[in-house]
Parts: structure tokens; sequence; C-alpha cells
């Protein structure tokens, strides 16, 4: 189960706040406790850790470690068992000028079920699993071919990662001179025999073990792609994987991005199509019903303290208390939001026109 753009949004802005904090030394204390494990004994570790703590010889570096693990262990106090996700909680000195004393505590209960204990002590607070959990899992293979070239790539979330580029050795129409045609139309066979080949190879190198891939996606002009898929070229556990086959105008990184266009179908239930289609949905009506509509910050403001919006498009690229403080007034006034990333054409055309968008309940020329 991928997270929403908003689990993502409150995900990046607690690590992007931790982020700031180094310690002078390693004092500032990260606990991850996985989900179904007993806190009590997490607890128990933290307080011998504290124990051990005493022996530091710099008196400075020992009140700061003791009393980050001392929040700590108050801190997990609070809660009667483990969160249903697990728990990563983080304390420390985070004091600006040394010898002050700035002791803070914050815990967060992950949007996807934590499965790995952790307990450090170090410079700075250990994220990178929270860090994982924002990048998009939902990952797609996608193949481009005709036959003279072929683009593998990956789509992962939103984003085109171009892997692999092959050329085939297909004649071009013209023959050598003195070539019987039959033998002309062997070698065009064979050539193109071997790039299919070639082509299969690059897909069982880049997809076979891909854990996380959910499927494969096929287009191309023509029907090279069919030759392909239902020849006797690729191997039968890559074959399976293959869930949507396209006909397309375009090759290369055209085609790629036609490709994605024309699986919105197939990839309906992941963000990049939930986001393509808002979006679609917002320009749609900027061209055709303006009345529908709104955008930039401070039209959309006044629209939406009057309740006249009904969705809320906000790009990821605003500053997190603009965010925050949009979706609060959102929530009461019964809006929906959808913070739409960047790296869609439509979530850059969202950033280039303010970045704040809305479509509205009702149509109406004049709201002032």
């Amino acid at each position: 189960m991928g997270l929403s753009e908003k689990q993502r949004h409150q995900l990046k802005k607690f690590v992007k706040e931790l982020e700031k904090y180094r310690g002078r030394h390693t004092e500032l204390v990260s606990v991850y406790i996985p989900a179904d494990y007993d806190i009590s004994k997490v607890i128990n570790h933290v307080a011998q850790e504290q124990g051990t703590a005493t022996n530091i010889k710099s008196t400075s570096t020992r009140k700061n470690v003791t009393d980050a693990l001392e929040r700590m262990i108050q801190h997990l106090r609070l809660f009667k068992q483990t969160p249903k996700n697990g728990l990563a909680a983080f304390s420390g000195n985070v004091a600006e000028r040394e010898g002050q004393s700035d002791v803070r505590v914050w815990s967060i209960e992950p949007p996807v079920p934590l499965n790995t204990r952790i307990y450090r002590c170090d410079k700075e607070f250990v994220l990178d699993l929270l860090r994982e959990m924002c990048e998009h899992k939902e990952t797609y293979g996608l193949v481009v071919m005709d036959r003279r070239d072929a683009h593998i790539a990956l789509l992962r979330g939103k984003t085109i990662v171009p892997l692999v580029k092959t050329h085939s050795e297909v004649p071009g129409k013209f023959k050598a001179g003195g070539q019987s045609s039959q033998r002309f139309e062997r070698l065009i066979e064979g050539a193109a025999k071997d790039h299919y080949k070639k082509v299969a190879e690059y897909m069982k190198e880049k997809f076979l073990e891909m854990k996380d891939l959910k499927g494969i996606l096929v287009g191309g002009p023509g029907p090279t792609k069919y030759d392909l898929v239902e020849g006797n070229f690729i191997t039968n556990d890559v074959k399976k994987k293959i869930i949507a086959i396209r006909d397309l105008s375009y090759t290369e990184e055209f085609g790629l991005q036609e490709l994605v266009d024309k699986c919105q179908d197939v990839l309906a239930s992941e963000a990049i199509a939930e986001e393509k289609k808002i979006m679609e949905k917002f320009f749609h009506l900027l061209s055709t019903k303006q009345g529908m509509v709104s955008y930039g910050m401070e039209e959309v403001k006044k629209k939406l303290e009057i309740g006249a919006v009904d969705t809320l498009l906000l790009s990821e690229d605003l500053d997190d208390n603009t965010i925050d403080d949009l979706e609060k007034k959102a929530e009461e006034l019964g809006t929906a939001v959808q913070i739409i990333s960047t790296e869609t054409r439509e979530g850059v055309q969202l950033r280039d026109i303010g970045k704040i968008a809305a479509i509205l309940r009702y149509e109406a020329r004049d709201y002032s």
C-alpha cells in the first residue's frame, strides 16, 4: 500500500525538522520500536543505557546523554502499548550554544509498519528509515520499441527513470546491389530476431529480480512490440509481469511519456494517475468554465474562506507552514486537499501559475 501525498508530506516535514539538529558529540538519541514489539522492554533498555552513560568522562556530554535518555524514558512511558505501526522517537539537547540546555523529544507513528529495532546515540538523528518511507514504492517497467530502437525505463511513482537504450542492426529499406530479395528478407528477419533477443535479455536483466516491480508496460509504433511479446524471446517469468501493451506514435523519451499517458487505466490506483486526473480536470475547467476554478494565493484564499472550494490543489513547492495552515482551514470547511508533486508536467504547470489552485463547488463570476 503506497502512502498518500498527505502522509508523505507530513513524514517529509517531520524528517526535515529533525535534520536541522546536530550534536556536538554522540549525544542525540534515536529509538525505533517495531510494530508488535513490547514497549516496556525498550524502556528498560533505555534505562540501562542511562546507567552506562554515567561513565562518560566529559561532564557536558554525560549530562546531555543522560538528560536525553531521561526525556526519552518519560516520553515512552506515556504510551500504554506500542502503536499499531510501531514508533520512532528522538531526543537530545538541541541548544544552539554549548553549555546551555534545551532537551527536546519528538516521536511519530510511521504511516507503514516498522520492522526494524534501533537504539543509537550519534551526532545526528537516525532518519534513513523514515526517508525511505517517503519514497514512492510503486514501480513499473517501461519498454518502448520499434524495429530500429528500444528504450527501457522505470516509472517510480511519477518519475520516469531511463535504464537502457539499444539500437538494432536491422537494415533499412534499400538493399545492396546484387542481393536477391529473398536473401535480403532473411537478413532483415535475422537482424530483427537478434534485436528482440537483445531487448528480451535487457528486460530479464533489469526486471526479473526487482522485488517492488508491480508490472511491465510495453509500447511502440507498428506490430514490432507484439512480435517481441508473442514470439519466443521473453522468458516466462518476465512475460508474466507484462500488464499492458499500447500502440504509440513515438519512440525514445517521447514514447516513454506517451506510454505512461496511454496506460492511465492500468495506473489508475497510483498517485501519478490521481494527480494527473485532478490537474487535467482543473485545466479543462479553466479553458471551458473559468467560473468553476481559481488559482493564485490571494484569489484561492478568498474562495476558501467563504466555503466555495470543493478541492484545494497545493504544490509540494509551497513551504510547510503554508500547506499546514491551508490544510487546517480546508478541514474546517469540509474541503478536499490534494498535494501535487512537481514530477509531472501538470504539477510543474501548477507551480508556474502560483503553486495553489482550486476547483470550486459552484460556478460564479464574483465571490467578493
